[in-house]
């Protein structure tokens, strides 16, 4: 009989890891870590993105050919010790992760307005339409 894990959401989470998730599967942690919420407004987008235990100086958001991708990293280290010095407990935890939404070409980055408070990253994204590209007609001067 399978008993489900105490420490995952499945029994086998434990035993099978990234290299044996199935194709479009998210690695323990990365959807955890920067769950989102988009919301539609008027004028844009409001998306809001839950990253715990992050720094302000630790996300980083660029834009780049109509993709905005944020990046964002961890580190923390836990001791306990009992009274003479020695280790009972020793955690350390390094980490990264991202996430990429493509938002258009005309969307520049001063358009794009962000916010990070209390392990909340929140940016506005303005809707913009797409430009139908105009042909730049160049001519040769003829002399004569």
């Amino acid at each position: 009989m399978l008993m489900p894990s105490i420490f995952s959401n499945d029994l086998f989470d434990d035993f099978f890891g990234a290299p044996f998730r199935g194709y479009g599967q998210v690695a323990s942690g990365t959807h955890e870590m920067m769950r989102t919420d988009v919301r539609e407004l008027e004028g844009g987008y409001e998306v809001t993105m839950d990253l715990p235990g992050v720094k302000k100086e630790d996300v980083k958001a660029e834009l780049k050919d109509g993709y905005l991708t944020i990046n964002a990293s961890s580190n923390s280290q836990k001791e306990e010790k009992d009274k003479d010095g020695r280790y009972i407990r020793r955690e350390r935890y390094s980490g990264s992760c991202s996430r990429s939404f493509y938002v258009g070409e005309q969307v520049t980055q001063e358009d794009v307005k962000a916010r990070f408070e209390d392990g909340t990253l929140k940016l506005m994204i303005p809707k913009k339409e797409a430009r139908p590209a105009v042909e730049d007609k160049k001519y040769i001067a003829i002399e004569g």
